[in-house]
């Protein structure tokens, strides 16, 4: 699935009291005074480096230049060999240093100067520099790079300025809570190594990093492999113990997610999150799963749950007509698709952010219902009426027929059913069924009328880039629906000078009412849990995964245990089992600090 995948920390001395008694207004300087860097909280002291692990990444990507292509498996092998500015406490999610070791924030929350980290280089043994910080922000906003959905987020920011070599200041145009998240959060390069390339073929080759890892080898259409820095230039930090434990780190491309479990059952893969409920229910048991040989657990822990559905391109007729929009979302029986296909493992959707309600703010509405009484209703109203002899909706002598651009084989069954009802009421779906290459162009150009798409989510939301009306203009961009909408805009343009997370999200509910409103896609299900399979050859925290992420967090903090890895070998060479782990894992109850 193409995603929000989510866009995710040191000099002393008179060298900084000069620099920052330079600036012109008064300033808060990061991390407060005695901060020290210490152990990850979520990472297992006994962890040993080593070993490799084989992962499931879905479809070959277009590119691995994560600014190119905001896929998963892009975001997973670049956030790895490239650094951000500042990073995330793992549990209070607080900025903390990454390549830069200090920042500070001016009162007015429009200047913020970062020193870089003396320590910090690059894989070739150069310097991390400013130069590096101000190069790679100039190719996201270069009108020439396809770095759609990134130039939203710095876009509210000047080129920054470079006061020396490991010194650079941002300047924002306009406030907003988000403009520090946005100068630490992307992905540094090299300017040495990558300047005068054309930023839209840098794709497959990445001869200088400075993350933890560096590029392998690379497969077209058959698997990634990510090699441990031995060099990293902070493998010996307090907070980089028992994390990035992976000597090899192998991403596997398959463009079927149960051709990918069977792989993983021969061992081929050594990861499996299920996705499927038909797998997670009937499949694992018998065999290896009685024995144990997989471990199997339900991981409960606090990340925001995904928004799902398809997406309706309400840039063109049928579907820029909200009635026409509310009765293709009132003929998805996924109540049906729930119980036929899912086993009732997921709950409907009522909420573009499900994670924005609780106790303390329950959802206003039940999620829509599957009614073609009422959708026939509505889309009469829009002018759609049947002829007499097919029986296939008609207006302005056009009959109602769109295609459904589609990439995931896997989604063949629930399309089925919701082409059958659509029939029924006069509707006909037309599949278009592309691989992932073709799919992203197709969407880049606003080619399509309606797909299927998940989307993650973050803590700190952000309804800018998928919701305001100007990033329905944006090639690559995640505005997929071309949603626009002047109070939302208002709003999204209302929420940017709050810094108050719980006065944002009183905003972003408003905004979910509207969204809720408008139906820019047909909303579909979620999970409130991370289904998890692999071979039990590896340690793991015992929180299993961390407190906000999902699967990825395995690559981060597991590790390949030798131990268990002769002791898994032996059981299989003797048929015997091993012991059996906790099947519910839940973060609150495992985590101590």
């Amino acid at each position: 699935m193409k995603g929000v995948s989510c866009v995710s920390l040191r000099i002393h001395g008179i060298a900084v009291f000069c620099a920052i008694a330079s600036l012109a207004v008064a300033e808060a300087v990061f991390p407060k005074p005695g901060w020290k860097d210490a152990p990850d909280p979520l990472a297992a002291p006994n962890a040993v480096p080593g070993g490799e692990v084989s992962n499931f990444s879905g479809q070959s990507p277009k590119s691995l230049n994560y600014y190119l292509d905001n896929s998963v498996t892009a975001s997973d092998v670049f956030s790895r060999l490239f650094e951000t500015l500042l990073a995330a406490d793992p549990i209070t999610y607080e900025d903390r240093p990454a390549l830069a070791n200090k920042w500070s924030i001016s009162d007015d929350q429009k200047v913020f100067t970062l020193w870089l980290d003396p320590k910090a280089k690059w894989s070739d043994g150069r310097p991390v520099t400013a130069e590096d910080v101000k190069w790679t922000f100039d190719a996201i906003l270069d009108p020439k790079n396809l770095t759609g959905p990134f130039k939203t987020i710095m876009e509210p920011l000047n080129s920054p300025d470079i006061l020396d070599e490991r010194t650079v200041r941002f300047t924002a145009k306009e406030v907003h809570w988000r403009n520090l998240e946005a100068i630490g959060g992307f992905p540094i390069m090299a300017k040495h190594a990558y300047a005068g390339k054309d930023f839209n073929l840098i794709h497959f080759e990445f001869p200088v990093v400075s993350g933890p890892y560096r590029l392998g080898e690379w497969k077209e259409g058959l698997y990634v492999t990510i090699i441990r820095r031995p060099d990293w230039w902070a493998i010996d930090l307090p907070s980089s113990k028992g994390t990035h434990n992976f000597q090899t780190i192998r991403f596997k491309f398959m463009d079927d997610r149960n051709n990918a479990f069977e792989a993983f059952k021969k061992g081929e893969l050594d990861i499996y999150p299920v996705y499927t409920s038909r797998i997670w229910v009937n499949e694992t048991s018998g065999g290896a799963f009685d024995k144990n040989w997989i471990v199997k657990q339900n991981v409960h822990n606090y990340e925001p749950a995904r928004m799902q559905g398809w997406a309706m391109n309400m840039r063109k007729p049928p579907f820029d007509d909200v009635r026409v929009r509310k009765a293709m979302a009132m003929l998805l029986n996924r109540w049906k698709m729930n119980e036929t296909i899912m086993y009732n493992q997921y709950k409907m959707h009522k909420a573009y952010w499900e994670d924005l309600y609780d106790a303390e703010h329950p959802c206003p509405r039940e999620p829509l219902p599957f009614d073609k009484t009422a959708a026939r209703q509505l889309l009469a109203e829009a002018g759609w009426r049947p002829n007499p002899q097919t029986g296939v909706l008609e207006k302005d002598g056009k009959p109602f027929v769109f295609r459904m651009l589609e990439r995931d084989p896997a989604f063949a069954k629930f399309n089925a059913i919701y082409a059958e009802d659509l029939k029924e009421v006069g509707i006909r779906m037309e599949v278009d069924q592309k691989d992932w290459a073709s799919w992203v162009k197709d969407m880049d150009n606003f080619n399509f009328e309606m797909t299927s798409c998940a989307w993650g989510s973050s803590i700190r939301k952000d309804p800018e880039m998928m919701w305001h009306s100007k990033t329905g203009k944006v090639t690559g961009g995640n505005n997929y629906c071309g949603f626009a909408d002047p109070a939302v805009d208002a709003l999204i343009e209302q929420q940017k000078t709050i810094f108050d997370i719980t006065k944002r999200h009183d905003i972003c509910r408003q905004i979910d009412q509207m969204l809720y409103d408008q139906h820019p896609y047909a909303l579909s299900w979620y999970a409130d849990s991370i289904r998890m399979l692999y071979w039990a050859k590896f340690g793991t925290p015992p929180t299993v995964l961390t407190k906000f992420g999902a699967e990825s967090g395995a690559l981060t903090y597991w590790w390949y245990d030798e131990d268990a890895a002769a002791e898994l070998q032996d059981a299989m060479a003797n048929n015997r089992s091993l012991p059996k782990k906790e099947f519910e894992v839940y973060f609150d109850k495992t985590f101590k600090r």
